[in-house]
């Protein structure tokens, strides 16, 4: 086999190779980015309605360094101290991100969309005792608190930094016709608040110490993921991690990424790794203005963006790709300005890829990564060289194997584990020394996916050995989902799988072995909303007589994917 045979397929300008890190650390980068491109917009908050506001680079560059001396100066926080974020895309993401990188503290990106247990869980493992949260899903926390470490809470308004007439409609549509505003009975501090008290404490000397212990080894981010086993751990991401990621993928799309000239359509979530460092990260970089969207439900929130702002990026995941194919103003009028769009967190279907280029005329991509790879491995080159149903070629710097059961490099074809070895690979997993070394093994990443590589080294994912289940681009595990019905009463035993679902890539399934008193579907289903995050309650529930099992007792989803169309018997029938 040709060592490295993808290198052929780079364009001609993009190295192999990562030139050493120009920058410390990625504050470094970040403070680089806005002395660039000081006075250029670099973020965009589009509500649904058109309404919106805006943030320069050097706007973003300030606050942020007061947000960065009010964790250290105010809260009296040090180097390696956890700060969760909980919040949607907005102004306020990249000031509070920033301003904790700058304050040399670890950045814990939590779901908006978690319950009150799944907050707890993922705050007391990271050890956070700042969080940041917006205002609208504060009412959970005293649910949470009891059992963290959290002592400082900043609360943050989706209209921050808009224009104060706009902010206050804004605020008013909230509180009045929304009563999306709920009252927060726990001791916290506003985020302009914060702000003023950080100001009012900072100087260019003590902002520019914090960093002084913190290098391209230091931690930057734990991003919780529930890796080989649906338990969810931090994959640390070191700072070199994700200044790596970044040049690597900003230098893969290099014939399509115009330094100080692209608008970035940013749907995704910012807390979700691939927007993190392709979106947040990687965009910056380039001088771009990136146009954040709270929520892309549904499809039309996006309609406003399109029409307003010259779109000239765009990326997303399968399911809003084809959510925005099947909206009758984006066909009727697409975006004339758009230059490429990229695809990852899940499999874009290859129907969806070709009416993508022949609505938009222009090209679409696919690459592919892990959370514990910050995340980006392959990426599809722009410019003709791509191959739909393929994940690309590595990244530079990026070695990729196909491993069989014994750990041999299968022939070209074969199918084996796919496994990396890269700068992007994540430091560990939080806290779990025997985790990681099972996942990273003499510096590379077992990612659990089974894949083939063809002879001009372009990798293809064929299946899962994981059972993760990606609905929207959100990983779903089916342990948790099976914990939560197994504990509901007359519940014998219970099989969490995947499904494919046209809206969503896939859909979760629970299939339900009951005693004589059975719970319905609609029973399900409502006690698992009581805990879970929507997108991971069940969509349907089978009940069956029994459900398949190794000589040892294990549920074998495998053969429940394998039986699942048709279903064993009508969703809801316990007989």
């Amino acid at each position: 086999m040709t060592p490295r045979p993808w290198l052929a397929h780079y364009p001609p300008d993009v190295s192999p190779e990562l030139e050493e890190s120009p920058f410390a650390h990625l504050p470094a980068m970040l403070r680089q980015d806005a002395v660039d491109y000081a006075d250029t917009i670099a973020f965009t908050q589009c509500m649904p309605n058109g309404m919106n506001g805006s943030l320069t680079y050097a706007d973003v560059d300030t606050l942020s360094d007061d947000f960065a001396a009010y964790l250290r100066e105010v809260v009296g926080l040090s180097a390696g101290d956890r700060v969760a974020v909980q919040m949607p895309n907005c102004l306020s993401y990249p000031v509070v991100a920033f301003g904790v990188l700058k304050a040399g503290c670890v950045l814990v990106n939590t779901n908006p969309l978690y319950t009150a247990s799944e907050m707890a869980r993922q705050f007391a493992d990271s050890g956070a005792t700042t969080l940041v949260i917006i205002d609208m899903f504060a009412d959970r926390l005293p649910e949470v608190l009891s059992s963290t470490s959290i002592g400082t809470i900043v609360t943050v308004r989706i209209a921050e930094f808009f224009p104060p007439v706009i902010a206050g409609v804004i605020r008013m549509v909230q509180r009045f016709w929304n009563r999306s505003l709920p009252a927060i009975s726990v001791a916290h501090t506003p985020f302009q608040e914060a702000l003023k008290a950080g100001r009012a404490r900072k100087t260019a000397e003590a902002v520019a110490a914090y960093l002084d212990d913190v290098d391209l080894d230091s931690v930057a981010a734990l991003q919780y993921t529930g890796g080989t086993t649906g338990i969810a751990k931090g994959a640390m991401l070191t700072h070199g991690n994700l200044v790596a990621n970044t040049l690597q993928t900003i230098t893969m799309c290099s014939t399509h990424m115009r330094r100080g000239k692209e608008i970035v359509l940013t749907a995704l979530p910012i807390y979700h790794i691939f927007a993190f460092t392709v979106n947040l990260l990687g965009f910056h970089h380039l001088g771009a203005r990136n146009i954040l969207i709270p929520t892309p439900r549904p499809p039309s929130n996006l309609k406003r963006a399109f029409e307003n702002y010259r779109i000239t990026w765009l990326t997303g995941v399968n399911t809003l790709f084809n959510a925005l194919l099947n909206e009758r103003w984006f066909v009727d009028s697409p975006p004339r300005h758009l230059h490429a769009s990229a695809a990852g967190g899940m499999a874009l279907h290859e129907s969806v890829a070709a009416r993508w280029r022949e609505v938009t005329g222009t090209p679409i991509v696919e690459g592919y990564g892990l959370t514990e790879s910050s995340p980006v491995l392959t990426f599809n080159p722009l410019g003709g060289q791509g191959k739909d149903g393929s994940i690309g070629i590595p990244v530079p710097s990026t070695d990729v194997r196909c491993l069989d059961a014994e750990g041999r490099e299968t022939a070209i074809g074969g199918a084996g584990e796919l496994v990396a070895r890269g700068p992007q690979i994540m430091k560990g997993y939080w806290q779990r020394s025997d985790e990681t070394s099972v996942t990273v093994v003499d510096g590379w990443l077992h990612t659990g996916d089974i894949a083939t590589m063809d002879a001009e080294g372009y990798f293809t994912i064929v299946d899962r050995k994981k059972d993760m289940v990606i609905v929207s681009g959100f990983n779903v595990y089916p342990n948790e989902i099976e914990e939560r019905i197994a504990a509901m009463p007359d519940v014998v035993e219970v099989g969490v799988i995947g499904i494919d679902d046209d809206k969503t890539g896939e859909a979760v399934r629970a299939y339900v072995v009951a005693g004589a008193s059975a719970p319905t579907e609609a029973e399900v289903i409502a006690h698992c909303r009581q805990t879970l995050a929507a997108y991971k309650v069940p969509k349907s529930v089978v009940f069956v007589e029994e459900l398949p099992k190794s000589p040892i007792g294990k549920i074998l989803r495998r053969e429940l994917r394998d039986s699942a169309e048709p279903a064993a018997t009508p969703s809801g029938d316990p007989r």
